[in-house]
């Protein structure tokens, strides 16, 4: 029996999280130093609604995955 690897792509609003003590951030200036973006260290939660998918591919899994013959696009 085949097996197929189906791929999404989404975009979604998420909010990103993280607790950090008073000595990694100036609150003072408003300078979140290290923290000023996402990073691994936050943890995230998408919001639900949000999310719509922009494109969408399946291809044979366990397949020579190089052949773009028998992969198949829809973009939305």
């Amino acid at each position: 029996m085949k097996k197929y690897k189906i791929t999404h792509k989404i975009n979604a609003d998420f909010i990103a999280e993280v607790i950090v003590n008073e000595d990694q951030i100036d609150s003072n200036i408003n300078d979140l130093k290290e923290y000023k973006k996402p990073n691994s260290k936050f943890d995230f939660t998408m919001l639900k609604g949000t999310e719509s998918v922009t494109q969408t591919t399946y291809e044979e899994y366990g397949q020579n995955i190089n052949n773009s013959s028998k992969e198949w696009t829809c973009n939305r």
